[in-house]
């Protein structure tokens, strides 16, 4: 299973709070906190193939435009699935990762997620019921491992193409 990941400037590891602006950009490997799940995406056949990012606020400037490049950065990937997050409790990271998910579904054929801690309010009120945003605790939270392990076996269920009804009513908003 060939994976993108879609980081903000902070899971990306180039910056923190103080580098919202950071350009949109990508590398053909995992960057950032990828390793915080990599173990579980072996479990799971899988590989991050790419990591795209960009600055939350870069992406707040223009979310449409932005989604869009997104979109058309992973199609020249080839990827059998796309995660954006893990969000945890970083709310602008939160709509970015939702509207770039939401983006992806409509514009490829390949199925993209996102994954956020509910402190992420307002991307889960306006997203929920667009696109599937998978439940994880808030940075420093109990429960880590286990959602980023979920988060990992959901994006197989998508490239197997299983159903993912019952796994959605446990682990999505």
């Amino acid at each position: 299973m060939k994976v993108i990941m879609i980081f903000d400037q902070t899971q990306a590891g180039l910056g923190g709070k103080e580098s919202p602006d950071l350009p949109m950009g990508g590398k053909a490997l995992a960057l950032g906190s990828c390793g915080m799940f990599e173990k579980y995406l072996e479990q799971n056949d899988g590989e991050v193939i790419a990591t795209l990012y960009c600055g939350d606020g870069t992406f707040k400037e223009d979310p449409e435009k932005n989604a869009k490049k997104f979109a058309a950065m992973v199609k020249k990937f080839h990827p059998d699935v796309v995660i954006c997050g893990p969000c945890f409790n970083y709310a602008g990271y939160g709509l970015m990762a939702a509207k770039t998910a939401l983006t992806i579904n409509e514009y490829t054929d390949i199925p993209a997620f996102s994954i956020m801690s509910q402190e992420c309010e307002e991307a889960i009120r306006e997203f929920k019921d667009k696109v599937t945003i998978l439940k994880m605790p808030k940075k420093g939270g109990i429960g880590l491992n286990e959602s980023l392990s979920e988060m990992c076996q959901f994006a197989k269920m998508l490239v197997n193409k299983e159903d993912v009804t019952e796994f959605k009513k446990e682990h999505a908003y």
